[in-house]
């Protein structure tokens, strides 16, 4: 992937990370005081400060390394969302039964990797580009398929090959960890010891990108 290196953000940092979902929306107010609300994005955005978790020298130390060879904003790269990084709630297994990707009809071979995240009024459907290896399950009609002997991955979709084609009404679905693809929202980290020793916390801020 261009400007992308397969790398995971030192993840003893990510753990005490915060962040999460960012959307845009524009709000215009009517004279009724009524108001008119408009999605400006489609799929949410996920921002990120590891600051917070950042608790020793040695921390701080890996965070610049890693932010060096990044070159700042330059290359995007893997970050472990410590709250949203299953297919399933975090205190449970994946398995794969968790995510509904489609309904087979005997031809469709590709199928993209989603989580869906509500299921009453209007869920949302988010793409996921970076499983793990080999953390990814899918199962077709109830029955589990391999990967690289049934299908393949990549770019966010799952292909099957055409031994084994979803059949007319089989339910594809999938469990999975992942990780979420970012890069550092900023070309300048400030470190001061002193201040750092005395608790003061550093800014690390991150931003998810679009593979």
């Amino acid at each position: 992937m261009n400007g992308f290196h397969n790398v995971l953000f030192p993840l003893a940092v990510a753990l005490g990370a915060t962040g999460g979902p960012e959307r845009r929306t524009e709000i215009v107010a009517l004279g009724s005081g009524r108001e008119e609300r408009n999605q400006r994005w489609a799929v949410s955005r996920r921002r990120y400060d590891a600051g917070t978790g950042v608790k020793t020298l040695d921390d701080l130390y890996k965070v610049v390394e890693f932010f060096e060879e990044r070159r700042g904003q330059l290359y995007g790269f893997r970050f472990h969302d410590p709250l949203d990084y299953k297919s399933c709630p975090p205190s449970q297994d994946f398995a794969g039964t968790d995510q509904l990707l489609g309904v087979g009809d005997g031809v469709e071979t590709d199928f993209a990797l989603i989580k869906t995240y509500g299921d009453l009024f209007s869920p949302y459907q988010r793409p996921i580009k970076l499983p793990r290896d080999g953390q990814l399950a899918v199962d077709v009609g109830g029955v589990t398929r391999i990967q690289g002997a049934d299908f393949v991955f990549a770019d966010g979709v799952i292909t099957f090959f055409p031994h084994a084609v979803p059949q007319l009404g089989a339910a594809v679905s999938a469990g999975y960890t992942f990780d979420v693809p970012v890069r550092f929202d900023t070309d300048r980290l400030q470190v001061n010891l002193s201040q750092f020793e005395a608790g003061a916390i550093p800014s690390v801020p991150m931003v998810e990108i679009v593979l």
